[in-house]
């Protein structure tokens, strides 16, 4: 996909949405110097070029008991194409990973795991993580505390500075 040419409208109504996402076209017609139909087309520009992939709530980890996140390194017995695309597909299907990432360097991928306690991550790793196609090597480590977590950095969102 090509990246969508944006102007600093387009940056300003991303980053309202960014803060919040619930903003009606009228109140971010107030934040950003254009009408609400104006807006809405925009936003229905963006949603288009798939610059806006979706909506979603940011839900507290901690208040649905997942007090645990494991960062899951993974190393396969092979880089077959085959191989990795059953492993992407079981990784799709399994409930407990949120994200996952495929890496250049010493290890194939990079998992993120959420658990709501040890007990909890041991059946994942039994019940998951063990199963996924391929698996030669698997480590664990478990984030101590969250210290950052956004969805994009402000500067991307900045408008465009030109080179005099």
């Amino acid at each position: 996909m090509k990246p969508m040419t944006l102007d600093t409208l387009d940056r300003a109504i991303l980053a309202a949405l960014t803060q919040d996402g619930r903003l009606s076209q009228v109140q971010l017609a107030e934040r950003v110097p254009l009408s609400p139909t104006a807006v809405a087309r925009r936003i229905r520009a963006l949603e288009e070029a798939g610059v806006i992939e979706g909506y979603q709530a940011r839900i507290s980890r901690q208040a649905l008991g997942l007090t645990m996140t494991v960062l899951v390194q993974i190393a396969l017995k092979s880089q077959s194409e085959e191989l990795l695309a059953q492993f992407e597909k079981a990784v799709v299907a399994a409930p407990s990973i949120v994200s996952c990432y495929l890496m250049s360097g010493e290890d194939d991928y990079l998992l993120t795991v959420l658990a709501r306690d040890l007990a909890d991550y041991e059946r994942i790793h039994k019940e998951e993580l063990s199963r996924l196609p391929g698996v030669a090597r698997l480590k664990s480590s478990f984030a101590l505390r969250e210290v950052k977590l956004r969805p994009l950095p402000s500067h991307v969102l900045a408008p465009e500075r030109r080179a005099h």
